[in-house]
């Protein structure tokens, strides 16, 4: 849409809309994704993070459409109202959908790999802007906007390739699909595979862990997780306080007023756009390596320099001026590009709960749109009415968030998502005794000193809900404690634990509802059982088509890939075969 505001058959046909209009029409798209991404956290945890996607894609495709052929201005706002319904669903689902499926060694890339892909997506638009201005009539601006249509009808199909989220589906007890897709996803489909089956225990016991606390509403997750949802919701309010849509939707328009004209604007924000694409390239290393506080920290002192150098060099207005602004602008976007562009995705649904993740995603990809609405729609008056003073309000955030960053936020890098307990120290008050494996060693050999030996089994992310069920609570790292309490805390933890699996089982048997305490893989049959009743169906082609993809693209799966899906289920009914026939 940037490209459009100076395109002159554009503003010809729709009588030269004032600023005010423009402002309107640009921001009412975050009013549509503001909306839809309050209801999106519901949505996806009721109907799935893949169906989400599908909805979402195709309610962009319709305003999409309805921009394209619109007749008048009025019907442009509201088809971009309707698109920015979907848009709202996609950018609340996606992040969480990516992080679910992702190894937390690599999940910080493949989300900088998600980011890029958006960013590829914006150049494209800023060059078709700029080769359709050559064009005379309204083609020059229907035809890009048409072209969004074609993007959001290949996402809708694309749905129907990728694979649900395991977090997903066993959190809705769809245990049997959940461990072949943990197992498409990490052992090249051997279901078999003990670190496929790890995967599952430990998902499922988290699944457990926070059914048995038995509540996961809104006044529950801000009462005990407001830390994490203040910092989800603050990344996503920087990232649009910090002045990118003021670049991205105006930058013509900042263009022109820093002395390009015209087409000249337009192909000012192409190059811009180019080197944005590039500056998104380097976090896919160095985000897992690296850290994302470093790369927040760093960015945010850029982009603060950069808009308070623009706003300096747009006060002088001398020859110079726009060949400053360009490089200024380049600068920002760079700076922008591998900081505060893909981490706020990253950031909130890897540091939320699996039982109010989406609803902690919903939250932060709104306060985005709610900030992404304010500054879309003052922009085009503050850049009339304050000229160059509207870029030091934004360096000033810049300036405010590396301070906000560098207090509050902790690293996740390399943190599995079941261990952000452990990290944010706002564990469980229930413990498990659920066999599984954590990546968490130094948990489990503390544990080990303060439970016993007999209780070896129990995962990290367990043992750090350990400490609350101690009374009196004595120091969780002192020996002595350790050695001379181990017998008296183990007694406790257990009563505890069984005390909360009496009641729930009571509950069970008089019909009042309760929980599956089961961490453990389903049994061989039931997966053969699924397998057989999926093996023809296009969806059980397409998962091991996109665990290959995400194989390449990620390198985070193993080359052992089976290319004999039959094979498999042959060997699993032998394996229930082998069984039935020795229990005879």
């Amino acid at each position: 849409m940037s490209g459009l505001l100076t395109n002159q058959h554009f503003k010809d046909y729709f009588g030269d809309p004032t600023s005010a209009a423009i402002g309107t029409m640009v921001a009412i798209l975050e009013i549509g994704a503001l909306i839809s991404s309050l209801m999106a956290g519901k949505v996806s945890e009721k109907i799935g993070r893949r169906r989400s996607i599908r909805y979402g894609s195709l309610i962009f495709a319709v305003g999409g459409a309805g921009q394209a052929f619109t007749p008048n201005f009025t019907i442009l706002t509201i088809s971009r109202f309707i698109s920015g319904i979907g848009v709202g669903l996609l950018t609340t689902v996606v992040p969480v959908y990516q992080s679910e499926i992702s190894p937390s060694h690599h999940r910080g890339r493949l989300a900088c790999v998600e980011f890029t892909g958006n960013i590829v997506g914006y150049a494209s638009s800023v060059w078709a802007d700029y080769f359709c201005s050559f064009f005379e009539g309204n083609i020059a601006w229907r035809l890009p906007l048409s072209i969004q249509c074609f993007i959001a009808v290949s996402l809708y199909l694309g749905s129907y390739v990728i694979v649900e989220s395991p977090r997903w589906l066993l959190n809705h007890d769809h245990d049997a699909e959940g461990i072949v897709v943990i197992a498409d996803l990490t052992t090249g489909g051997n279901v078999q595979d003990e670190r496929a089956r790890n995967e599952f225990r430990d998902i499922k016991e988290t699944v457990v862990m926070h059914r048995l606390e038995g509540e996961s509403s809104y006044s529950y997750m801000w009462k005990r997780y407001k830390r994490r949802v203040l910092i989800a919701m603050s990344s996503q309010a920087f990232a649009q306080l910090n002045g990118i849509n003021v670049i991205s939707y105006y930058a013509p328009l900042v263009f022109e007023q820093a002395g390009w004209k015209g087409r000249d604007a337009l192909l000012m924000t192409g190059f811009n756009s180019i080197i944005y694409v590039l500056s998104t390239l380097p976090p896919w290393i160095l985000v897992d390596k690296w850290g994302r506080r470093p790369i927040l920290l760093s960015g945010a002192i850029v982009m603060g320099l950069a808009l308070t150098a623009i706003s300096y060099a747009m006060y002088l207005n001398t020859e110079t001026t726009r060949h400053m602004v360009v490089i200024l602008v380049v600068i920002f976007n760079a700076a922008f590009g591998y900081s505060f562009g893909p981490i706020p995705w990253l950031y909130p649904p890897e540091i939320a709960p699996l039982s109010i993740r989406s609803k902690v995603a919903s939250l932060s990809t709104a306060s985005n749109w709610a900030f992404n609405w304010l500054v879309g729609e003052m922009t085009p008056i503050l850049q009339e009415l304050i000229t160059w003073r509207l870029y030091l309000i934004h360096s000033t955030s810049c300036f405010v968030s590396f301070f906000v960053v560098y207090l509050f936020y902790p690293e996740t890098a390399g943190v599995s998502l079941e261990d952000m307990d452990s990290l944010f120290d706002d564990r469980s008050s229930i413990a498990s005794f659920h066999g599984s494996t954590s990546t968490y060693r130094r948990l489990d050999t503390e544990a080990q000193s303060l439970m016993g030996d007999d209780n070896q089994h129990m995962s990290g992310a367990a043992i750090a809900r350990q400490q609350a069920l101690l009374q009196p609570v004595t120091s969780y790292n002192s020996p002595t404690a350790a050695a001379g309490n181990s017998n008296l805390t183990r007694q406790k933890s257990e009563s505890s634990f069984q005390s909360h699996l009496n009641s729930f089982t009571q509950r069970n048997l008089s019909g009042q509802g309760g929980v599956d305490l089961s961490v453990e893989p389903p049994a061989f049959e039931d997966i053969v059982k699924f397998k057989n009743s999926d093996a023809n169906s296009l969806k059980s082609s397409i998962r091991r088509s996109s665990a290959t993809v995400g194989s390449f693209v990620g390198k985070v799966f193993k080359k052992n890939r089976q290319t004999n899906g039959d094979e498999e289920d042959q060997a699993l009914q032998s394996d229930v075969e082998s069984t039935t026939s020795q229990d005879a």
